[in-house]
């Protein structure tokens, strides 16, 4: 039933039990996955050696997180590529997903950025509303949250 899905990831509780259910839906369509994580820009205003720095450290972080999840894919056979994208989430998983031409996305409910989603909106609310294939969003189990 799917060809292509997108797992968007930022190692949350959720998007760990996301993690499951595209293994599951990977496996039984023979399914590729595309593992996706974003990582907020930094401000320019910080000067290049220090922007330079941040960077590092946000794309070092989202290398782990990323790599991770796809590991946990392959050990299972499922075959997959990873993006590793700078900019808001939303934005970066909606992109990938018309590019990759996925037909599923899923993710987490809720991810790390619960006080940024107070003040812009989740991440989850902003695919939903902005994505061309489903979307399925999970809610990790309470003894995993």
């Amino acid at each position: 039933m799917f060809e292509r899905i997108l797992l968007a990831t930022d190692g949350s509780p959720d998007a760990e039990q996301a993690l499951v259910y595209t293994r599951d839906l990977a496996l039984r369509d023979n399914a590729q996955v595309i593992v996706v994580h974003a990582f907020e820009s930094v401000p320019t205003y910080l000067g290049d050696p220090v922007e330079g720095r941040v960077v590092a450290r946000h794309v070092s972080a989202g290398e782990e997180v990323a790599n991770a999840a796809a590991a946990k894919l392959r050990e299972a056979g499922v075959d997959l590529s990873v993006e590793l994208l700078e900019g808001p989430a939303a934005d970066a998983i909606l992109s990938v997903a018309d590019v990759r031409k996925c037909d599923l996305i899923v993710m987490g409910s809720r991810g790390h950025g619960a006080l940024a989603s107070l003040i812009v909106g989740s991440v989850s609310q902003r695919v939903l509303t902005g994505a061309r294939a489903p979307v399925l969003i999970v809610k990790a189990r309470e003894e995993q949250a």
